[in-house]
């Protein structure tokens, strides 16, 4: 004889009913048996309508999907040669993005022996730090991936949309 402890559709508690009793009340009132606490000592059964209970469920996952903050990462791409002049726009595309509440991927590559010259890129993405320090945090410092050096840039809390 298996005992259950027992939640009505009203949310009411039972108590400690043996499992027949449980079901025969669940297909009385024509609703189904849950077990919602297996590790339970005893079990925990309510009676409800499962299919409208999956249905909620559902529907509050697809709400707090809809409510998500999707982040998106830009990226521009720099070289050790590229001049000043270029570099400004690339700063205020990136200024844009940034108050956009978007992140900004630097990557400098490095072709051929320029990757001898490593310092050079870390100097301009330095310089982008610097100019950007207004709008955005550094979330990722320069590093090394391969033949490219990688910086993440995040927006400021306070200067989103």
């Amino acid at each position: 004889m298996r005992e259950v402890r027992l939640i009505d559709e009203n949310n009411d508690n039972v108590g400690v009913v043996d499992i027949r009793d449980a079901q025969s009340r669940a297909d009385d009132a024509g609703l189904d048996l849950v077990e919602v606490a297996p590790g339970a000592k005893p079990p925990v059964c309510r009676i409800m309508d499962y299919g409208k209970f999956q249905y909620e469920q559902r529907r509050k996952e697809r709400k707090a999907k809809k409510n998500q903050v999707k982040v998106t990462v830009k990226e521009i791409q720099l070289r050790p040669k590229t001049d000043d002049y270029h570099l400004q726009f690339d700063i205020k595309r990136a200024s844009k993005w940034l108050q956009e509440g978007k992140k900004v991927k630097f990557r400098v590559r490095f072709r051929g022996r320029e990757i001898t010259h490593q310092h050079i890129g870390r100097e301009r993405l330095d310089n982008i730090e610097e100019a950007l320090k207004d709008v955005g945090v550094v979330e990722q410092k320069p590093n090394m991936e391969g033949r490219d050096m990688l910086m993440i840039i995040a927006p400021n809390k306070d200067n989103n949309k």
